[in-house]
């Protein structure tokens, strides 16, 4: 590692003295000794060989009989002699003790830092990164939702015009495709600038510039020239010419907030820097180029100058312009018939400060975008691949279920249920697609920047946060356990006793109901119609017999992953076993006790809408991205739309069937009498407060879209009430939002009328806990018959019929003469 042999490999890892390599013995520019020396080693001043091996260059075998073959001191091997200097040799060694020179003189001048050696010494070639680009979030409409990263485009250097290359080359340096990277006339005049006392900032060329870029200088100093000088040779050394121009035009500000030449080129012409043209843009021509190369020089105003943008300053940008077209036409880079028909090319109004009125800045669609960095995620999309931009991501919202939710769900919206009342009242309104588990409308709160209530996700998309993170679901949880009952082959036949109590004596509540409801059946009051009605003493008996991990079972197969035990313990279902659910949960898990994500029992919702088919819930339709290598763009994995059977179609049809029932029950039904399902749901505020409610649900949807819908408290858990003050239920103000969200959604969708399967039945109806109910009355005989023919005279006054008037009009016009019932209000009576 001391001394480097021309002969070997020539590593530049240790460092050179100048007896140890031979002067003679280095090609201008570039060469190998048996290969690439690694670049990034170090050389000193006074030590290196110029000729030997450039800074970070590499060095050259010489041709059998040359000399320089083998000895250690480059002396020349095997008999032969020194081979001759050519004047490349001559020219790269004057550049480079030239650069040691002036590097040093400018340090010694002006820096006061000792020695010049330590930027030879310490300063290694940075790896120059990927360009940012642009990372665009796009709805499914493909309009712009967001875009993420600095607002740059890249285009491989392969591709990119020399119309343009030439044109910036033209008004920053003319000579770049001859010098060696270095501006000497620049390095001289910083250093004579600042022994007269003059401007300290010395011209630079391209590749100077770029290497401030890539080492991040932003100090105006001569230490910063030099370390320019030195980065830009090792660029040199490196890369080729077009290389470097590339590099440069990808990342250059060219005003009105466009990174890189091809983000100007679409924004002052709507034209492309590509050979050719791109993306329907047709290839710069010369004069829109030298305008645009022409901004470089000061892209915005200062207090002194208005720079060069054509749209803020067109006088001085067309000085400046005229100035490029002229060292254009000199380099011979476009000819003198272009030249003289030269027409000032007047570029296109700024509109990047235009309303994008789809874009989630400081909207309530922003919550999406902390969903879609969680996907990147677990994709495997990593912070560093996103930085590196370049990412086109679709979403799966849709433009009007998202504006549907929003108007729904929102308190700021007119539309909204919500509108007017307390501050402190919030909702989330989650709209998926049951056939593909896409979330198709999403609100989760108006600031995107505050607490997600529909999924709880951290504002850095990391996970669902462990803490704050659900709310309590109530009855609407019950569809998993009567999927859970189902599974087990519980009918909705079976009957169940809402007279039992606990085994410490303490009393199931049921909301409220009373015991002389169940039409009097409450001892033996059967499950399909304590779920429309919403009672818990059949779900708390079926929770107790199964235990809760096979309730809990059934909800993480659906969708739910989080559950909160109460200690505010979050516990992940698809990790714990059934000993630790068992542990964490009591029997009221099966009326929804526990708090969850709404975005999952979203999920969950979807699966019963499908008839028991699980799709994974996502965000992502779509991911391409553009190869920084070759510009091409190409599809990234996104989320699988395949789903998987969960639970029994039979079993859902028989569980639809009854939740059909609820929408009417609630008095919600939707418009034009649109089929759908549905469950509330309602929890108490607190144990001590059982007269006011603190959650409020309300779920359900129609074959086309699930929707669920929550309402509580901002921040913190309030006591919910009607307008009328009355206490909040989920058939209240939740079921109202509901309704408006899926009837606007069906109306501007202009979807079908879509109908669930048909009912099958299924299940053991002596599963129960009920009483034995009473036995039923003997039928009553129908003598209706002996009215007809000649009888009839003996029935006259008797109700047509069969003696059931159930109308509210003039019924029995003298009374029932026989065993029939009369059950309306009218006239009549039990005359007989």
């Amino acid at each position: 590692m001391g001394s480097a042999s021309v002969g070997g490999s020539a590593a530049v890892g240790g460092r050179a003295s100048v007896g140890s390599a031979s002067v003679g013995s280095a090609t201008p520019g570039r060469a190998s000794v048996s290969g690439a020396a690694p670049v990034g080693g170090r050389a000193s001043v006074g030590a290196a060989s110029v000729g030997a091996a450039a800074v970070g260059g590499r060095a050259s075998v010489p041709p059998p009989g040359s000399g320089g073959g083998g000895g250690s001191g480059g002396s020349g091997g095997g008999g032969g002699g020194k081979r001759p200097r050519t004047k490349a040799d001559k020219k790269y060694r004057r550049a480079n003790i030239l650069t040691a020179a002036a590097a040093v003189l400018v340090i010694m001048i002006g820096a006061g830092i000792v020695g010049g050696t330590y930027f030879f010494d310490d300063v290694e070639l940075p790896t120059p990164k990927a360009e940012d680009q642009m990372n665009v979030i796009l709805n499914a409409k493909g309009q712009t939702l967001a875009k993420l990263g600095d607002p740059r485009v890249n285009v491989p250097y392969q591709n990119i015009s020399d119309t343009m290359a030439h044109a910036v080359a033209a008004a920053e340096d003319k000579n770049f495709y001859t010098h060696n990277g270095i501006d000497m006339k620049g390095i001289a005049r910083a250093a004579w600038n600042n022994f007269t006392g003059g401007d300290k900032q010395g011209a630079s060329t391209i590749t100077q510039q770029y290497a401030r870029h890539v080492a991040e200088l932003k100090e105006i100093s001569y230490s910063r020239k030099l370390r320019e000088a030195v980065i830009a040779r090792k660029l040199e050394s490196k890369y080729q010419k077009p290389e470097i121009m590339g590099l440069y035009l990808n990342y250059i500000d060219l005003g009105e907030g466009r990174l890189g030449a091809e983000a100007a080129a679409n924004g002052y012409y709507n034209v492309s820097i590509v050979k050719g043209g791109s993306g329907g843009r047709k290839e710069i021509n010369p004069y829109q180029a030298a305008v645009i190369a022409s901004i470089i020089k000061q892209p915005y105003p200062s207090a002194t100058h208005q720079g060069y943008d054509p749209n803020i300053n067109p006088t001085d940008a067309k000085i400046r312009w005229d100035y490029t077209m002229r060292n254009m036409y000199e380099m011979g880079w476009i000819t003198k018939d272009v030249y003289d028909k030269r027409v000032w090319p007047k570029p296109l109004p700024n509109k990047t400060s235009a309303t994008c009125k789809t874009c989630a800045d400081g909207k309530p669609v922003g919550m999406i975008l902390r969903h879609v960095t969680y996907e990147l995620n677990q994709l495997g999309i990593n912070k560093e691949m996103r930085d590196r931009g370049g990412l086109t991501i679709t979403t799966t919202i849709d433009p009007v279920i998202q504006k549907a939710a929003e108007e729904a769900g929102s308190a700021k919206s007119d539309e909204s249920p919500l509108h007017g009342r307390p501050k402190t009242y919030q909702s989330a309104v989650i709209g998926i697609d049951p056939d593909n588990g896409e979330v198709l409308g999403y609100y989760g709160g108006d600031d995107p920047e505050g607490i997600d209530y529909g999924g709880y996700m951290s504002g850095d998309g990391s996970g669902v946060t462990k803490d704050s993170g659900g709310q309590s679901p109530a009855s609407s949880f019950k569809i998993y356990t009567l999927s859970a009952a189902l599974k087990n082959n519980y009918s909705f036949k079976t009957t169940w006793d809402g007279t039992k109590t606990r085994e410490n004596g303490k009393k199931i509540s049921n909301a409220g109901a009373d015991d002389s409801l169940c039409n009097g059946k409450i001892k033996f009051c059967d499950l399909e119609t304590a779920t429309i009605r919403s009672y818990n003493f059949p779900f708390y008996w079926i929770a107790d017999t199964l235990r809760p991990d096979k309730v809990l079972g059934a909800a993480r197969d659906a969708g739910i992953q989080y559950v909160w035990n109460n200690d505010g313990v979050r516990i992940d279902l698809k990790t714990a076993s059934a000993a630790t659910i068992n542990k964490n949960f009591s029997s009221e898990v099966g009326f929804g006790q526990f708090r969850v994500v709404p975005l999952e029992h979203a999920t969950g919702v979807a699966t019963i809408v499908a008839q028991g088919v699980r799709h994974q819930t996502h965000f992502i339709k779509s991911i391409k991205a553009v190869d920084p290598a070759t510009g091409k763009t190409k599809s990234l994995t996104t989320v699988t739309k395949e789903g998987v059977k969960v639970f029994d179609a039979q079993q859902m049809s028989d569980l639809t069937a009854v939740l059909k029932q609820i929408p009417d029950h609630a008095k919600h039904d939707l418009a034009n009498g649109r089929e759908a399902v549905a469950k509330s749901g309602s929890w108490e505020l607190n144990s001590e407060n059982s007269s006011a409610n603190g959650d409020a649900w309300f779920v359900g949807g129609i074959p086309q879209l699930a929707a669920t819908v929550w309402v509580g408290g901002k921040k913190n858990r309030v006591p919910l009430t009607e307008e009328s003050g009355k206490k909040m239920f989920g058939s209240g103000t939740p079921a109202s939002i509901w309704k408006k969200f899926l009837d606007t959604v069906a109306e501007k969708k202009d979807w079908e009328k879509a109908s669930f399967p048909e009912r099958q039945r299924g299940g053991d109806d002596s599963l129960g806990n009920g009483q034995a109910p009473p036995p039923e009355p003997d039928p009553i005989q129908d003598n209706s018959g002996v009215c007809d023919g000649a009888l009839s005279i003996l029935c006259q006054g008797q109700n047509n019929g069969g003696g059931n008037n159930q109308d509210n009009g003039g019924g029995g016009n003298g009374g029932n003469t026989g065993p029939g019932n009369n059950n309306n209000n009218g006239g009549g009576g039990n005359g007989g």
